[in-house]
């Protein structure tokens, strides 16, 4: 598996090697030594999955300190636009967003570590995501940035038109106005 720099301290993308013949393929996900080895220090503790239409936008959440989430993400269906958005005010990149398209084809996976909101769309007719998370769901540490906030600009790949954003994701504060401690 190689380790990929994103420009953002400690946004990582991940690249199996993947192993295919006539059978199909095998690949490894995740390797606790290469983390150690890369000084890269998660338990993972939670494995979430997800399955959205296309259309669908979910995010950008996030969790407060000392609940914040490290999130190792994959796709295991389809195709989606991921979205990670730097909240650590003394980041060189505080306020911006990297974002990536994970299929089930490229395999690639994105590890967004503390201090960043998370959030994808759904580009292709269905999606199903995997993630891990290195602190347990805390509902009342979760917090949560509108996906159009003004000052983000995120473009999400999909027409205004076709978004599908559940009540909750809808009534999220903007980014100037998120609480945030990192």
């Amino acid at each position: 598996m190689t380790l990929i720099e994103t420009g953002f301290k400690g946004l990582l993308i991940l690249e199996p090697r993947v192993f295919e013949d006539e059978r199909g393929y095998f690949m490894e996900t995740y390797n606790a030594r290469l983390f150690q080895d890369a000084d890269i220090d998660h338990k993972w503790v939670q494995d979430n999955q997800s399955r959205s239409s296309y259309g669908v936008i979910r995010g950008l959440h996030y969790q407060l300190n000392p609940k914040a989430q490290a999130k190792l993400v994959r796709v295991l269906e389809g195709e989606i636009l991921d979205v990670a958005v730097d909240l650590r005010k003394n980041s060189k990149t505080f306020g911006q967003w990297f974002a990536i398209e994970l299929s089930a084809e490229n395999k690639k996976q994105l590890l967004i570590p503390h201090g960043f909101a998370h959030g994808f769309s759904v580009l292709s007719k269905n999606a199903t995501v995997f993630y891990k998370c290195d602190n347990l769901y805390t509902p009342e540490m979760e917090r949560s940035i509108d996906i159009f906030d003004d000052k983000l600009k995120i473009d999400w790949k999909i027409e205004s038109s076709k978004t599908i954003v559940s009540d909750k994701d809808r009534s999220n504060a903007s980014f100037l106005n998120a609480e945030y401690d990192f």
